[in-house]
């Protein structure tokens, strides 16, 4: 049996598309693991521009019509064997619901992970054009699923109020660990807060970011806010700064990749992902790994984790006062060396326990793959 993990995209880690990271991961500890693995990805041109890996990659020119599958894709599912499951990524995309079909017409198997697609919030958005499309196409398309794999308790919730099922899988991610040992500053002269992710600003929670961090930045002037990261609403994020006067505090620092992200978030202090919507954020788990304690919201679909290890502070639901709180609570902890070298170790601690690839990946073989 092998495992040809389907996207949109080319698995490039470093791209800030959160799905291909978490797919090259996953595809790469296949890999090393002696499973039979692939990624196929469509995309808008089939130029090699990602780094080397251990397995192969075949990509696809997207077609203009979103749900036209291209030509060549069909040949090389019509030319695998029988047995190779197909591991779709992401929900509500037109050409998947094609590739659905034709799967299943011509007897191969599938799987879904939607990387936070069907969760409540996201679920929300555009809903009663979602509850069409479900019906004409996405119903479909997780019904002839063999399995549904969640990543997060949203998803599962979500997913169970337009398809109950007893198909869906909840296994969170794998991550490699750090082989080196994290240094925990002792420098309390700033705390500097962080944030890595796409520029988002309604879906990442950066308004209320924004907010809660002016607020305590007020009676903190001994805090600073690094954003890294890019998008289209780059500028509109500079003007919430400025009309909360923080200019001089946060700092957008645009996208960083691989070493430099992360020496970035090695000098970091604490990490925040106020997030509305989310499927699990690999960047957390990767501050995290850094002995980094965050600051979250319960969408984040990470927030339990966080408090049963006590690696940081967890935010019932998105909230600007909340986030001001958690900034308060986190700044005192940071204060006091012996607490804040205690909830370092425990982010350490909780990559390396809830996150272990070799756990993971039994998971996915017995609970996805058979």
């Amino acid at each position: 049996m092998g495992v040809i993990h389907l996207i949109l995209g080319k698995a490039n880690p470093e791209k800030m598309n959160g799905v291909n990271k978490v797919v090259h991961n996953i595809a790469t500890k296949q890999s090393e693991n002696n499973i039979d693995v692939e990624v196929w990805g469509i995309s808008e041109d089939t130029e090699v521009n990602f780094p080397e890996r251990l397995f192969t990659t075949k990509i696809f020119k997207r077609n203009s019509n979103p749900f036209s599958i291209p030509e060549d894709l069909k040949n090389e599912i019509l030319k695998s064997d029988r047995s190779t499951v197909f591991h779709f990524h992401g929900g509500w995309i037109p050409v998947f619901s094609s590739l659905g079909r034709f799967l299943h017409k011509n007897q191969r198997v599938y799987l879904v992970t939607p990387h936070g697609a069907y969760n409540t919030v996201a679920m929300a958005k555009s809903k009663l054009r979602k509850k069409i499309y479900f019906h004409l196409f996405e119903k479909r398309f997780i019904t002839t699923a063999s399995k549904i794999h969640c990543i997060g308790e949203s998803e599962v919730e979500g997913l169970k109020t337009i398809f109950p099922n007893n198909k869906s899988v909840l296994i969170p991610y794998g991550f490699e660990t750090l082989k080196e040992v994290v240094q925990i500053s002792s420098d309390k002269k700033q705390i500097v807060f962080g944030f890595v992710g796409r520029l988002d600003i309604h879906t990442k929670g950066l308004d209320l970011l924004v907010d809660g961090f002016a607020s305590f930045s007020k009676s903190h002037p001994d805090s600073k806010f690094w954003i890294i990261g890019d998008s289209e609403e780059k500028k509109e994020l500079q003007r919430l700064i400025e009309a909360r006067k923080v200019s001089d505090k946060i700092e957008l620092l645009g996208s960083k990749f691989g070493e430099e992200k992360n020496d970035l978030i090695k000098k970091m202090d604490v990490f925040v992902h106020p997030s509305r919507n989310e499927g699990l954020p690999v960047s957390v788990i990767e501050a995290a790994n850094c002995a980094k304690p965050s600051i979250v919201t319960k969408n984040t679909n990470i927030g339990y984790l966080i408090e049963q290890y006590n690696a940081g502070i967890n935010i019932p639901f998105p909230d600007a006062k909340l986030l001001e709180q958690a900034f308060n609570e986190i700044y005192d902890i940071w204060k006091d060396q012996d607490q804040y070298t205690k909830i370092c170790d425990n982010a350490v601690k909780m990559v390396e326990e809830a996150f272990d690839w070799n756990g993971i990946l039994q998971q996915m073989n017995t609970q996805l793959y058979t």
